[in-house]
């Protein structure tokens, strides 16, 4: 009788700690264990049509692995492959999006899939011609590349990269990737025309590019981003900086389930909620909100990982890119209602 009301206790006092509601205030809460995945919660999201092979679509091309060598951080390296578009043509400036964590976002099978993505919605005139650029995390030489099964973590500078709020992994990008890009395909200058995204610590990383680098980003992605104390990088701040800085030119667009690393990982007796990752991807969203950012977000069911993320892909890219161009509505603008055609960018 005894072991029953013990173990009662215990599971009602799991429920208790996992369902403290999302965006309640932080609370000096004692130290709790992440809880286990539950593949239940993202049994519900797979890939549609938009993510997927179409017959008569005309497909992209990958050109890579190329590689660029850091000055942000010496004696690294970044590979990276770049999507051509079918229907890029190098006398008209493209749009241009960068997908961190490469290896995942390209990965075929995989939960996103995204050149099929672009290859649909271009076609279909959802999305203006972009290029798109698969990076992964800088590595040493000596190191591998990062996998869809290994994402670096263990292996490579992802962590320091990714997580730190400073402004060197923007330098790699703006810095580093954009000049090499820019030899060899027409890239508009435009930075409304810049997109960034990314899963996990890679879409922490895209928030910080854009934070640092509006002049050159402006739309930004997140899948279940680490928003948290990760590394003692301080990630968790990053609704207090929205609400101190000055409004940036941004527009964001976040992903989380309910079920993202919810255990709260405190360590030392600091506040558990730092390390909550579904509870700080709501209070970013709430300062984007508040700052009167241009916003938007899907709380979802799912753990940490891709699986809601790339099934809503298709629809975060049309969300981005909602209003470049900007469609014609006369009737009689058989372009207009064709599928993709030689339409410049504004």
């Amino acid at each position: 009788m005894k072991i029953a009301c013990a173990l009662l206790i215990f599971a009602l006092g799991g429920i208790l700690s996992f369902s403290q509601p999302a965006g309640s205030s932080p609370t000096n809460q004692p130290p709790r264990v992440r809880e286990g995945r539950d593949p239940k919660m993202d049994a519900f999201y797979k890939l549609g049509p938009d993510s997927m092979a179409q017959e008569g679509i005309p497909t992209g091309r990958f050109d890579g692995p190329k590689s660029i060598q850091s000055e942000a951080y010496p004696g690294t390296q970044h590979t990276y492959w770049v999507y051509v578009p079918a229907h890029y043509d190098p006398s008209q400036p493209a749009a241009l999006i960068i997908l961190n964590d490469g290896q995942a976002f390209k990965n075929e099978p995989g939960d996103v899939q995204a050149h099929r993505v672009l290859d649909n919605l271009i076609y279909r005139r959802e999305i203006p011609v972009m290029l798109a650029v698969f990076i992964n995390p800088g590595r040493r030489p000596d190191q591998p590349e990062p996998t869809p099964q290994e994402w670096g973590d263990r292996t490579t500078n992802r962590p320091e990269e990714y997580n730190a709020l400073n402004d060197k992994y923007p330098r790699v990008v703006v810095d580093e990737l954009l000049p090499a890009l820019r030899k060899d395909y027409n890239i508009s200058t435009n930075p409304e025309h810049h997109a960034i995204g990314g899963a996990s610590s890679g879409g922490i990383a895209a928030f910080t590019v854009a934070w640092h680098r509006p002049d050159q980003f402006r739309k930004v992605f997140s899948f279940v981003g680490s928003y948290v104390n990760l590394g003692n990088h301080g990630g968790h701040t990053y609704p207090d900086l929205v609400l101190q800085s000055e409004k940036k030119p941004l527009r964001v667009y976040l992903q989380d389930g309910r079920n993202d690393n919810r255990g709260g990982l405190a360590r030392g007796g600091s506040d558990p909620n730092s390390f909550d990752w579904f509870y700080q991807n709501v209070r970013l969203a709430d300062a984007l909100i508040k700052k009167g950012y241009d916003v938007n977000y899907t709380w979802g069911i799912g753990n940490h990982g891709q699986k809601q993320g790339g099934a809503i892909f298709p629809e975060i890219m049309r969300w981005l890119w909602r209003d470049t161009p900007e469609p014609s509505t006369d009737r009689n603008d058989k372009i207009e209602r064709s599928f993709r055609g030689a339409v410049p960018l504004k």
